[in-house]
């Protein structure tokens, strides 16, 4: 069991028999109505995020997440396949699960899944993505002092921002938290 005070940001816990994840929380004291733990919580089957003030002795159940790598083989439309290096167990997951992640992801990369109770959760991918530009307009000389960008789009069909003079067959790498451009490999 797990107190309000004792919440991380990330951490998962059993709120109504549900799973949660803690995705903010700041301890307020008030000298009227004393101590409250404002928290914002995140269903993990629904998505819904809810704001709520708790009273900093109230307990929940701590929710234990497992993590494991596994390696991304293929996609069939919406279904990802996925494939544990250990045991050549294969776990189907969906794009919605996987969220705006699906757009860098790339055959044969090696990303963490979160699973509770031997259910997938959540997938993480590496910070960083190394990927080849497949399309984008040509860049002029002289086009690095002007500091702009262009569209561009990479070998997993993600269309993002890349400085000028980026031209189509150059692999670059891309962070994959922001979806952003950070330099060329």
């Amino acid at each position: 069991m797990i107190t309000p005070k004792q919440f991380n940001n990330g951490q998962c816990i059993i709120v109504n028999g549900e799973l949660n994840m803690v995705l903010f929380t700041q301890h307020k004291r008030t000298a009227q109505r004393g101590a409250t733990v404002k928290t914002k919580l995140k269903n993990i089957k629904t998505g819904a995020i809810v704001e709520v003030n708790l009273n900093p002795d109230q307990t929940f159940e701590n929710a234990f997440i497992e993590k494991k790598t596994l390696q991304f083989m293929y996609h069939d439309g919406d279904v990802y396949h996925f494939m544990d290096h250990q045991s050549y167990e294969q776990y189907e997951l969906t794009a919605d699960l996987i969220g705006e992640s699906v757009k860098f992801l790339k055959e044969n990369t090696d990303v963490t899944v979160q699973f509770y109770v031997n259910d997938p959760i959540g997938v993480e991918l590496p910070t960083f993505m190394e990927l080849v530009i497949t399309y984008t307009e040509p860049g002029f000389k002289g086009d690095t002092a002007r500091g702009g960008t262009k569209d561009a789009t990479v070998e997993t069909g993600a269309q993002i921002k890349v400085p000028l003079f980026i031209d189509q067959g150059e692999k670059i790498k891309i962070d994959t938290r922001t979806g952003e451009y950070v330099s060329r490999v």
